[in-house]
């Protein structure tokens, strides 16, 4: 299947971002003549380099970020850890890894700016594995200070929050849970994801990736009262990241710096744009000043 490559001349961003702002959701794919792509991989995506990566964020205003390990890469963390070795301390990562992991490893990765693992639940991407594998990988975690986040689609949410509940780490909670957008706040899905963070305060969720939620297109009207609703009721549990590159879209690929433009719709006051873009992402990842 072919997947669109990222925007190659993004806008400048209107809205000019607070000093130490995080992009807190992307990823560097490859190159895959350096860093090749997993075997068991579901999807091949374009080539998008650290190099290119840093010129965005330069060019959006961004001096911190958070590197997601993709499906795409596996569990061989290599491009990701190239980028964090690079990235003068301004660079964190969350990882993916092995059933079998063992604590050194997670250590090693911890000097390197490591600060979380991925569960991916999403069974179009990747196989799930038994209840005890994420308990176990979640207990190393939670032995180094990290955090859990993980990726589900929202009707997943209910046979996956018992199991959410029992993690020893803060959970962090991708793409707003994919709300199904066309039935608007008050639907089931999303009001379990409300409950969810108000009973669980170590529990955070990213409000970006609107370009993946939407059914409108362009500027995704229809995704923002739930990005707003989010950071308006829960303003310390809230993330906000660009998805570059934007793995497998195929509908459109979105201009970074619109994206960026649209941040002042969730988080309208510069109160809440502290929180979401800089005091947030401190508090998790351990940036130094």
């Amino acid at each position: 299947m072919t997947f669109l490559p990222f925007h190659s001349a993004p806008k400048k961003p209107d809205f000019i971002l607070p000093p130490n702002a995080c992009d807190s959701h992307c990823h560097v794919f490859g190159p895959a003549r350096f860093f090749p792509y997993a075997p068991e991989r579901k999807y091949t995506p374009h080539d998008a380099p650290k190099e290119t990566l840093f010129a965005l964020h330069r060019h959006l205003g961004f001096s911190r970020s958070v590197l997601v390990q993709a499906s795409c890469h596996g569990t061989d963390n290599s491009a990701m850890i190239d980028m964090l070795k690079h990235g003068g301390g301004r660079y964190r990562g969350v990882a993916v890894v092995g059933e079998q992991v063992r604590a050194e490893a997670l250590a090693a990765m911890h000097g390197m700016g490591v600060r979380g693992i991925r569960f991916n639940f999403v069974k179009r991407l990747v196989d799930v594995k038994p209840r005890e594998s994420y308990l176990r990988i979640a207990q190393l975690a939670a032995a180094l200070g990290w955090h859990i986040v993980v990726y589900f689609e929202a009707s997943e949410l209910a046979d996956l929050e018992a199991l959410l509940r029992d993690l020893p780490t803060p959970v962090i909670i991708d793409h707003m849970g994919r709300p199904n957008v066309s039935r608007g706040i008050d639907q089931p899905d999303f009001q379990r994801l409300c409950r969810l963070l108000d009973s669980r305060p170590d529990t955070w969720v990213k409000v970006g990736c609107m370009e993946r939620l939407t059914l409108e297109g362009p500027p995704y009207t229809d995704v923002v009262p739930f990005a707003r609703h989010l950071v308006e009721q829960f303003p310390q549990q809230v993330l906000w990241g660009t998805d570059w590159p934007h793995p497998n879209m195929k509908s459109h690929m979105p201009d970074d710096g619109a994206l960026v433009d649209n941040i002042p719709l969730i988080a309208p006051t510069p109160a809440l744009q502290q929180r979401l873009l800089v005091d947030n992402p401190a508090a998790l990842y351990d940036f130094e000043d």
